[in-house]
């Protein structure tokens, strides 16, 4: 099958068909040359095959295709045009669509039935998004229509409407964070929610922990696929040099335990790639092409695409790329293990409504190493809407580990991040001692009991964490307690008491509430009504007097909108210079606390301290807490921000002096459509390029808040560089004290000037912002008013009936209790 084929029906939303055309040996061609009674062979229903059929018509006349052929092309239409069809077809299904690739609906009548179900059915079903993915694939071939229509001279206008249409594409991912350790259950979780039991690996063999994983839904195609992204080879090559020079170091050391650790580690690394080779090799003959022959894309850094018809399938291939565990069954035929190469792998599921528009995040602890891969684990963590903490039932509340990942990324998560909602979630919910002492009864009623006693000591421990509530109130933080294999096997426990549903639920939530599709036909219909009312004449007094109306009501709305941010700009001052003055006074003490840790060897601590003044302030040891110098010299700035931080900047709500003024800000459009009812369309242009406006400078908030949250701890690290540079440069008897020495007399010496500089960056970052959101709404708006009511539109095609169908649809949409804001 060609690529034409799979697009077409990617586009006309018959994905699950795609599988069927290329066993036929469907090409562009023969696609193109079909039957009927060909169609009616290959789709089993008869809506499907009459939309089919008027699509592929309408394909075949390409630009001649009048205006009246494109609207009856839509699924609404048909109901009012081919209402004799629809009449002999069954009723469409709203049970669960579990067995994938077979739709359980028609297309006849879907809509109706779509808007009278409630959230809750359609959550249980893909009707609603079956119903929008047709919508948005009608009003696409709407508006290509309509721009092919528009004239071709580009004088402002017409250039401004081009430019417009293809400005409607967006789409904006869900990323949910899964956080466990080996042997947590993660794996077997994700393939449950996920329904794919053997996607990822589960059991003694696991993903190893430095590899980031993806999860989402192929949309493209019916096969499974994985998307392999290594790191560079200047980092590789930068790990091969630290390597060998950690070595040289310890050759000399006494043993130690955290030494020890950390080389283990190492030899791990280096044996997986080379096998016992690199033992008597030089970084330099390391970076051989001959090591990398199975992985050719590596030295040239591009992307390796693995292609299989099955979940099993993929899983096994992915196994030399992903796993650290080498005593695998299949390890006789996998010479070499590939994972310290892989930033990252993204593995796509066909046909997976949970994942349309949600990506699973497998993430590792608490950071890397590698700085490539940490870097991508910090941006990542910053994007999770939601994170999964994963942990066993039976030390849940006891779990250090799981703890310590919360309470690291903490502030990465919040107010250096969007994540909302935290669930912890107890694995093995169904393990309960020896069930041949109890009746079924009496076991289901213990696993019942151990859940609740679960839920209430996990939850009282999380109120312990005052370095995480200060980013989190409880209402962000839900336990629950589940059992994968309990909801597969359904022995003891129903697959609602296993919670699983639950969590589906949660993330067929997160698909409901995108707004793809909601922000496409809005701006379709904007720019429709546009075309339409500024074709339209003899209203260039109305025009002259409404632009006065919209320019005044622009000036009084962006007052508005700078008084608060000017507000919280003079606060954020008054914290942080209450900050720098603390940081003074504190910084030489809090140094100490990580130059001279207690309960640890100057021997280890040497190799430990070389690595942190190599990468710029940071280090991740082996089984330890990451260590961040920059970030315990930024802690008493941050702290003395991080409450205003979060009412300034809430994931949670649109609220705030930022994004809270933003949702008030209004050119009062739908006032100005009662009274003047003859440029009507052209309001409605400005009104849907106003709320355009205003969630795209959202999305900017959100994530320029990052930056400047980051701020102040990067700010700390570029001022300390040259410090780490020298500190870096040591080497033999006495360099242990003598890096110490460097970094504390940088401090001494910085310090008047180090903290007040940071302050007033994070401050010129605000101060930017503000200017930013200033500019972008009155210069976008502006503009907008410009081009729609002074310009003009005499040229413009009558495009009345495409307005009058893509409104139809967007009163669909806006009708749908879960697209109203």
């Amino acid at each position: 099958m060609d690529d034409f084929v799979r697009n077409k029906l990617t586009e006309w939303g018959l994905t699950e068909f795609i599988q069927k055309f290329q066993d036929e040996w469907i090409s562009e061609e023969s696609f193109l040359c079909l039957r009927d009674h060909d169609i009616d062979n290959l789709l089993p229903k008869v809506g499907l095959r009459a939309t089919f059929k008027k699509r592929l018509k309408l394909l075949k006349k390409g630009q001649n295709t009048t205006n009246q052929e494109t609207v009856a092309s839509s699924p609404l239409c048909q109901q009012e045009h081919e209402g004799a069809a629809g009449s002999a077809q069954a009723s469409p299904s709203t049970s669960n669509t579990s067995g994938k690739g077979k739709r359980k609906l028609d297309l006849q009548g879907e809509s109706s039935q779509w808007q009278s179900s409630t959230p809750k059915q359609r959550r249980g079903t893909t009707l609603a998004s079956y119903t929008e993915g047709l919508i948005l694939s009608d009003v696409k071939n709407i508006m290509s229509h309509a721009q092919r229509r528009l004239p071709k001279q580009d004088n402002k206008l017409n250039k401004f409407l081009k430019d417009k249409i293809n400005d409607l594409e967006t789409d904006k991912r869900e990323l949910v964070g899964v956080f466990g350790k080996t042997g947590a259950g993660k794996s077997s979780l994700i393939n449950a929610i996920i329904g794919e039991k053997n996607l990822l690996p589960s059991g003694d063999v696991s993903a190893c922990t430095s590899v980031i994983i993806k999860v989402e839904a192929n949309m493209h195609s019916t096969k499974y696929e994985a998307e392999i992204e290594f790191i560079t080879k200047e980092d590789w090559q930068e790990e091969l040099w630290s390597s060998s020079n950690v070595f040289n170091d310890n050759a000399d050391l006494e043993n130690d335990q955290e030494v020890d650790s950390d080389d283990r580690d190492t030899a791990e690394k280096l044996s997986a790639v080379y096998g016992e080779e690199w033992k008597d090799k030089s970084p330099e003959n390391l970076m051989d092409s001959k090591y990398f022959k199975e992985v050719p894309e590596f030295l040239p850094s591009k992307k390796k695409t693995l292609t299989c018809e099955s979940a099993k399938e993929l899983s096994a291939k992915l196994a030399k790329y992903t796993r650290s565990d080498s005593k695998d069954s299949n390890s006789e035929e996998v010479k070499r293990w590939y994972w310290p190469l892989v930033k990252c792998v993204t593995v796509r599921v066909p046909r997976n409504d949970l994942l349309q528009h949600v990506t699973l995040v497998d993430l590792p602890g608490n950071g890397d190493r590698n700085k490539s891969r940490d870097k991508m684990w910090k941006e990542f963590v910053e994007s999770c809407s939601t994170v999964w903490v994963v942990t066993e039932i039976n030390r849940a509340a006891a779990e250090k580990e799981a703890w310590d990942i919360l309470e690291s990324a903490s502030s990465l998560m919040g107010n250096g991040g969007e994540c909302q909602q935290i669930h912890f979630i107890c694995t093995k919910s169904d393990l309960y001692g020896d069930p041949d002492d109890h009746s079924a009864a009496a076991v289901r009623a213990l696993i019942f009991q151990r859940n609740m006693r679960a839920k209430e000591e996990v939850n009282k421990e999380f109120r312990k964490l005052l370095k995480v509530k200060k980013h989190f109130s409880e209402d962000c933080f839900e336990v629950f307690t589940v059992s994968s294999k309990e909801f597969l096997k359904k022995k003891r426990l129903t697959p609602e008491e296993t919670e699983i549903p639950k969590l589906q639920e949660f993330l067929q939530g997160l698909n409901d509430s995108h707004s793809e599709t909601l922000n496409y036909v809005s701006g379709a219909h904007g720019i429709l009504s546009l075309i339409q009312g500024a074709s339209c004449r003899d209203v260039a007094g109305k025009k002259a007097d409404v632009c006065k109306d919209l320019e005044e009501n622009m000036r009084r709305e962006l007052d508005k909108v700078r008084k608060p941010m000017e507000e919280a700009y003079k606060t954020f001052e008054e914290c942080l210079s209450e900050g720098v003055e603390k940081s003074k006074r504190s910084c030489q003490r809090d140094v100490a606390s990580v130059l001279y840790p207690k309960r640890m060897k100057g021997s280890a601590f040497h190799r430990i301290l070389k690595c942190v003044v190599a990468n710029n302030g940071t280090h991740k040891p082996k089984n330890r807490k990451q260590i961040n110098l920059n970030a315990k010299l930024a802690s008493h700035l941050t702290d003395s921000i991080d409450e205003k931080f979060k009412k300034t900047f809430p994931n949670q709500s649109k609220c705030g002096p930022f994004n809270g003024v933003i949702g008030t800000f209004s050119l009062d459009t739908k006032g100005l459509i009662e009274k003047y009812k003859d440029v009507e369309l052209q309001l409605i242009f400005l009104q849907t390029e106003e709320e355009k406006t205003k969630t795209i400078l959202n999305k900017t908030i959100r994530e320029y808040k990052k930056t400047i949250y980051r701020s102040l701890t990067e700010t700390i690290g570029e001022t300390m560089e040259e410090c780490y540079q020298n500190a870096a440069g040591f080497k033999g008897p006495g360099s242990l004290e003598n890096m110490r020495s460097a970094i504390e007399k940088h401090i001494h010496y910085s310090k008047d000037t180090m903290f007040e500089q940071t302050k007033d960056f994070m401050l010129s970052q605000m101060k930017c912002l503000k200017e930013y959101i200033l500019k972008t709404l009155k210069d976008t708006l502006q503009k907008s008013i410009e081009l729609s009511l002074k310009t003009d539109g005499d040229s413009l095609p009558d495009v009345k009936v495409e307005l009058a169908e893509v409104k139809k649809y967007y009163e669909v949409l806006i009708g749908s209790p879960d697209k109203k804001d």
